[in-house]
Formats: C-alpha cells, sequence, structure tokens
C-alpha cells in the first residue's frame, strides 16, 4: 500500500463532504431550528450509539457552554441499563425522551448507518410527539433514521471513521455559526 495515495485519497473523501452545497443550506436550516428552539424555551437532546454517542456528548457539552444553548445527551450509563433493562434496547433513547422531552425541544440524533432501532424509534415518538429533529446519517440515502427527520445530514461514505468525523465537524461547524465566529474564548 501507496500511504502517500491512502491518505491523499481519504483527506480528498473527506473534504468533497465537508463543503457540499446541500450541507451548506442544511447547517443554515439546523442554525434556525436550533436558534427557535431556544428562543421558544427548548433544549437540545442528542443521542447515538457507539462513538456517535461521543459526538453526541461533545457537541451538547458546546452547544450550552459556547452557544450558550441548554442542550442534555442520554450518555448517563445508569440511565441508559435502567431504561435498556426496564424498557427493553430498542425503546430505551425513546423512553428517555418521553421522560425528559418537551415539545419546544429539538431531538439531534447520529447514526452511521441510519440503521439503529433505538435512534429510529426514539425518532418516531420525537416526531408523534412535536418534537424537531435533525438526524446524522451515511450509508444509504434513504436510510429510516434520515426518512424520519425534519433536517438530514446525509454523507455517502460507508467507511465509519469518515462519517463519524464529518458528522463532528458538521455539527460543530452548525455551533460556531450560531455563535458567529471560528475562535473565541472559551470562558
Amino acid at each position: 500500500m501507496n500511504e502517500d495515495i491512502f491518505l491523499t485519497d481519504y483527506f480528498d473523501e473527506c473534504a468533497k463532504f465537508i463543503s457540499d452545497k446541500v450541507i451548506i443550506q442544511s447547517c443554515r436550516d439546523a442554525k434556525t431550528m436550533i436558534l427557535k428552539t431556544r428562543e421558544s424555551g427548548g433544549k437540545l437532546m442528542f443521542a447515538g450509539n457507539g462513538a456517535s454517542a461521543s459526538i453526541a456528548n461533545h457537541a451538547s457539552l458546546d452547544f450550552t457552554k459556547q452557544a450558550k444553548i441548554k442542550s442534555v445527551n442520554f450518555n448517563e450509563s445508569a440511565l441508559i441499563t435502567a431504561f435498556s433493562n426496564d424498557f427493553g434496547y430498542d425503546n430505551w433513547i425513546q423512553k428517555a425522551i418521553e421522560y425528559y422531552g418537551d415539545d419546544k425541544d429539538t431531538l439531534i440524533l447520529i447514526s452511521s448507518s441510519g440503521q439503529s432501532s433505538n435512534v429510529i424509534n426514539a425518532a418516531k415518538y420525537a416526531k408523534n410527539n412535536g418534537i424537531n429533529v435533525i438526524t446524522f446519517t451515511g450509508f444509504d440515502s434513504n436510510n429510516p433514521l434520515s426518512m424520519s427527520g425534519d433536517i438530514n445530514f446525509w454523507l455517502d461514505s460507508k467507511s465509519y471513521n469518515i462519517i463519524e468525523g464529518i458528522h463532528q465537524i458538521w455539527l460543530m461547524s452548525i455551533c460556531d455559526l450560531i455563535i458567529g465566529k471560528k475562535e473565541y474564548s472559551v470562558k
């Protein structure tokens, strides 16, 4: 394997997703929805599995601390294990939304494949209960999660690391778009 060619191809693939015109408009639409959520007294709720849960965790922190938008995520182990035990793994995120969500809120769901039952069930519950849904997916464009959102971020890749890295960039770019600058004090 030629490492230079591998890395050049890898970075070129990442670059094509970052400045896509559809994504730029989706970032603007997400900013508008998120600001309306804040103005109505709502909050952002983030969820995902595995690495997507870590992305949700990071985004929740930055939207709260940097963009001053109240945000929560459901990555607390006792919550996950108790709700999974009591309601089944496929329903634990939905149940968390039932307990913590309000119709003024926006739910941001992250799933590389868009096929995770627990994330899809959460999206359906949110939509049926007046909660906005923003999705971040990859793999197939018609995945069940992306069919459930109000605003859907999708990239045409089957590489988990590329999908997860781009999801992180897109979320942080929306946060910085709300703030209105790329560089700022963290205090």
